[in-house]
């Protein structure tokens, strides 16, 4: 058996790729002998693969490719009496009201009594090259003071863009991911239950294209990459990926956020295909070293590349505890007259040092792991924390941005 060994290999390159294409094409029974070889080079291709590496696709947005918003309004009929009151909500009885006299219906000068129809406005996100008969999803979020769109149907809604022209057409039963339970009848009221929010609805493909965006996207010869985390870091890293996979100058850094791309000879009037390519090369993404925390419910959230200088730090509060027991001071039988019942207070104050706190000391270079350890080590809780990263900072000790929210 023949083993053989490989040498001045270069993971990814044509050449390597074609030896190993010809070793696979030969009798199997020299497979046997190049077993260990072909592990060799599975390992150093792996290694070659930048650690914590991510798609280009998962890190930026393509110029061109996104949604737009779209919004209608409606009329939701078909409630069982849970719609909105007419005499509360003049939008809904104009509205009403026009919809039956298009329909061939005067009712003009009546005085409406119906619950069973509720205003409501209609939302939803036009696809990036949707077409003209495609569907798309839609959400629908009452305006009055209807009680559930539970068991309403839309009536036709257009829906139109930021630009005022009708984009698509909504209808359909409305679905809800709540409901509303109530005691009342006519002559008396009861409790109410109610999960979730029955006020909004959604309608799975209750909406169908109208009107095409004109955008021609192979049209193109310059092609901007958007940054949903900007950073310096990994916007010269995308562009030296692409570089390398599509030619030396085609792609450089505007800011931390934009990366552009020229469209090159090969790729003229097939810019979709030059996406498909880029789209899918791995980068290794950076971030800025960044706290963020929200007070309103104690979360907090730490990048990896948070650092901590030396020092020192100590949880322990002075806690005075004052509590009231008042007590009640009768007369003895057989007492003298004039005599009264009286409340009388206790008192009791406690003080708790929290003698048995400790201090932690946190040595220069302390990773994110090491603080939360040592934290979690002194019992301290998420509200705590916050006090106490808010406290480092100041003292300069915390090599990271503190965002709260």
């Amino acid at each position: 058996m023949r083993v053989y060994q490989v040498t001045n290999y270069q993971p990814a390159s044509a050449y390597s790729m074609s030896r190993l294409s010809q070793w696979l094409m030969r009798p199997v029974h020299h497979m046997i002998g190049y077993g260990a070889a072909l592990l060799a080079m599975a390992m150093l291709v792996l290694s070659a693969m930048p650690a914590h590496a991510t798609r280009i696709k998962d890190v930026v947005a393509f110029e061109g490719i996104r949604e737009n918003m779209l919004l209608g309004y409606g009329l939701v009929v078909g409630l069982n009496g849970s719609g909105d009151r007419l005499q509360n909500n003049a939008f809904t009885q104009q509205s009403l009201i026009a919809f039956l006299e298009r329909q061939g219906v005067n009712i003009r000068g009546l005085n409406l009594q119906s619950r069973n129809v509720a205003a409501v406005t209609v939302t939803a996100k036009l696809p990036p090259f949707a077409r003209a008969g495609s569907m798309m999803d839609i959400n629908i979020s009452a305006l009055g003071d209807a009680r559930s769109l539970l068991g309403g149907t839309l009536l036709a809604t257009s829906l139109m863009g930021a630009d005022g022209n009708v984009y698509g057409v909504a209808q359909g039963p409305v679905t809800i991911g709540g409901f509303e339970a109530s005691g009342q009848s006519a002559n008396s009221s009861g409790s109410t239950i109610t999960k979730g929010v029955p006020t909004n609805g959604f309608i799975a493909n209750g909406a169908i294209v109208e009107r095409e965006i004109n955008f021609n996207l192979n049209a193109m010869r310059n092609v901007r990459l958007s940054l949903r985390n900007p950073d310096m870091t990994t916007a010269h890293s995308i562009a030296q990926a692409i570089n390398q996979q599509v030619g030396p100058g085609i792609s450089k850094v505007e800011d931390p956020g934009t990366v552009s791309v020229a469209v090159p000879d090969a790729y003229i009037g097939d810019v979709a295909g030059l996406l498909a390519d880029i789209e899918t090369l791995n980068v290794k993404t950076d971030q800025a070293a960044r706290i963020v925390v929200d007070e309103a419910t104690g979360t907090i959230v730490m990048g990896e590349n948070v650092r901590i200088s030396t020092v020192a730090i100590a949880q322990g509060n002075l806690v005075v505890k004052v509590e009231e027991t008042p007590q009640v001071s009768q007369p003895n039988p057989f007492a003298p007259e004039g005599a009264e019942t009286v409340v009388v207070p206790r008192t009791d104050v406690t003080v708790d040092e929290e003698n048995g706190n400790k201090m932690a000391v946190l040595e220069e270079g302390a990773t994110l792991r090491d603080l939360v350890g040592g934290l979690n080590a002194l019992g301290v809780g998420p509200r705590d924390l916050i006090t106490i990263l808010q406290t480092i900072k100041a003292a300069g000790a915390l090599q990271a941005d503190i965002e709260t929210r």
